[in-house]
């Protein structure tokens, strides 16, 4: 009889603690932690720390023909902690989102316009692509490569949620190739030849 009766005070207290904040609006001055930055005092927290009108359309005008309009923490401060987070996607005609990983996000997109190929390999190295159309929605798991690209004629529109208010992104092509690291090193690591290497540095502003 005295486990559940612990078991339940324990639960209450957890849950009264969990409760002691309603919210902890980004204080932006402060440096970010890995658990997010600190909370702004509460007199000093509006309603338009809960409010972003950024959302608009994306400078598709770049080498992969994408642009991603961030509402993180750091555009949107009332996220953070809350473990939430968005973004819009255009992808002009062509455009591409290449393989990236969000190391601290699992996401889910939204096709709002037009055709996009999307998917992700999971870590037995196994594809699930498919082409999504406007209302269609996919879910990509936290940590694991994944990409989108314009499959249609028309420019492509799509809003991508994550379950972090600042998910991260590490996009595979930059990684590799739009660094210092020494071009024999990448060369030995993904059996690409001297002249593919120096090429895609070239192409991803690389050096080395």
């Amino acid at each position: 009889m005295i486990l559940p009766i612990f078991l339940m005070f324990s639960f209450l207290l957890s849950s009264s603690s969990c409760n002691a904040l309603d919210f902890c609006v980004a204080d932006l001055k402060t440096p970010q932690g890995l658990a997010g930055y600190s909370c702004k005092k509460l007199e000093l927290v509006t309603v338009d720390d809960f409010i972003f009108s950024g959302l608009h359309a994306g400078n598709t005008s770049n080498l992969i023909k994408a642009a991603v309009t961030p509402a993180f923490t750091a555009q949107f401060p009332g996220v953070n902690g809350l473990g939430i987070s968005i973004a819009r996607l255009d992808l002009a005609v062509g455009g591409v989102v290449p393989m990236h990983t969000h190391p601290d996000s699992s996401e889910i997109i939204v096709v709002i316009q037009g055709i996009i190929d999307a998917g992700f390999v999971s870590s037995a190295n196994k594809v699930y692509f498919k082409t999504l159309k406007t209302g269609d929605i996919m879910v990509f798991p936290q940590g694991l490569l994944h990409f989108q690209i314009n499959a249609g004629t028309t420019p492509a529109l799509a809003y991508v949620s994550f379950s972090s208010p600042s998910p991260g992104v590490q996009i595979l092509d930059f990684a590799l190739f739009g660094n210092d690291l020494p071009s024999n090193i990448i060369e030995e690591t993904t059996f690409l030849d001297d002249a593919q290497v120096k090429k895609l540095k070239g192409v991803l502003g690389g050096t080395g």
